[in-house]
């Protein structure tokens, strides 16, 4: 497998394995009215950074895989957001699994802002 094509492929992985890593979390948190709707919001937006992903390497254009590179920071910075916004409710493991979730998420945000800026 050529090198592009390895790393295109890795970076859909990684998407997906933090969407469903805060999905997995989702499903611990403590069950609040503002968990409940921030944990909607987090999963929207930790699924489109991948989804997002897809649609840039499917596109027809240098335009249109920029546009969709930049919607993948923006979502990964947003569920950034909604991460630290959930309540963990002083479980210990629960906010060692949000830290290592933001971390993701910021790394997501950077991988995706190297991207755009060699579009540029």
């Amino acid at each position: 497998m050529p090198e592009i094509q390895k790393s295109k492929f890795d970076l859909e992985e990684r998407t997906l394995k933090f969407a469903r890593d805060c999905r997995a979390f989702v499903k611990r948190l403590p069950k609040s009215v503002s968990n409940i709707e921030d944990s909607k919001q987090l999963i929207r937006a930790s699924g489109s950074v991948g989804a997002n992903y897809i649609e840039a390497n499917e596109s027809f254009s240098r335009k249109d895989y920029y546009l969709r590179a930049k919607i993948c920071r923006k979502e990964a910075k947003e569920a950034r957001y909604w991460l630290k916004l959930v309540e963990t409710g002083n479980n210990s493991h629960l906010e060692e699994e949000r830290q290592r979730l933001i971390k993701e998420a910021t790394e997501l945000m950077h991988i995706f802002g190297a991207i755009i800026s060699k579009q540029k």
